[in-house]
């Protein structure tokens, strides 16, 4: 069966077909419409058509910002806003007469990682998405673990540092407030007193001043993926999204999570992603 996949990102959608043998056999990118609900709709439906005018077997993943609520089953926490508290996944199946699986960024960048990516081979794994946000995705044995409650993965989520900075989520202290690529800036802006963006930030940390802030990202990155490691166990950790991009990661950060397993004997590889920003849209065609 053909596999059909849709990334619906801030600024750009993107559409693919796959076969069995993972070939591309079509591939389109368009800009994502702004601030425009029925737009976005239109648009997703749009290229499904496209994609799929000389097939009829396919199945059809959609990669989304936000997540869907167990409990609702409408968007939340999402960047493209106006998306909160709607149904995209109701509305594109009522569009399109067709049933269709849909996740969040996080849980598609795992799944193309795992199935094509640099965490090809392995059984347990754990995909990290590190930007605006820190999300997570678990893939087991190529399938996707959402887990009960939907929220599998969610490591920016939990608790860092008890009575910490306040997050949006209503908790304090979460991972997410402090490696986060914002978090970060905020952190630089307090020792330093200027604001500079996070790539600015990173050619400029060689200095007493740059030390104190790179010591703190590599204590609370080493704490948050020591606490995965506790947990889940995982075969691999992937890295994506922006900070994946930052070199020392995989050498003094990998060292800092090692220091903080509960284990004296420490492997977990910690990997840098293969597919970049072309993970989402394969991630969604492996859904189904």
């Amino acid at each position: 069966m053909y596999k059909l996949g849709v990334d619906l990102g801030g600024t750009k959608t993107e559409a693919i077909l796959i076969d069995d043998n993972l070939n591309v056999l079509e591939r389109k990118r368009i800009p994502t419409p702004q601030n425009d609900y029925q737009a976005i709709i239109d648009t997703i439906s749009s290229l499904v058509s496209e994609l799929s005018v000389h097939i009829s077997d396919f199945s059809l993943g959609i990669c989304t910002p936000g997540t869907i609520s167990k409990q609702t089953g409408l968007i939340k926490n999402s960047n493209t806003q106006c998306l909160i508290g709607r149904s995209p996944k109701e509305d594109l199946e009522d569009k399109l007469g067709k049933k269709i699986s849909m996740e969040n960024d996080a849980n598609c960048f795992a799944m193309a990682e795992a199935k094509m990516g640099a965490a090809s081979g392995f059984s347990v794994v754990f995909g990290v998405i590190m930007g605006t946000g820190v999300g997570g995705g678990i893939v087991i044995d190529g399938k996707l673990h959402s887990g009960r409650n939907h929220i599998g993965g969610e490591w920016g989520h939990h608790t860092l540092h008890r009575n910490g900075i306040p997050c949006y989520c209503g908790q304090t202290g979460c991972v997410e407030t402090y490696i986060s690529g914002p978090s970060l800036e905020k952190q630089w802006t307090g020792i330093t007193g200027r604001f500079q963006s996070l790539p600015e930030i990173l050619s400029n940390i060689d200095d007493k001043i740059g030390q104190k802030w790179k010591d703190h990202f590599l204590e609370n990155f080493g704490h948050g993926l020591a606490n995965v490691i506790d947990i889940l166990d995982p075969d691999v950790i992937i890295l994506g999204g922006g900070l994946s991009n930052i070199d020392f990661l995989y050498t003094e950060g990998k060292e800092s999570v090692y220091d903080k397993v509960f284990s004296d004997s420490v492997d977990t590889p910690i990997l840098k992603n293969k597919l970049g920003d072309s993970a989402g849209v394969y991630g969604a065609a492996f859904l189904t």
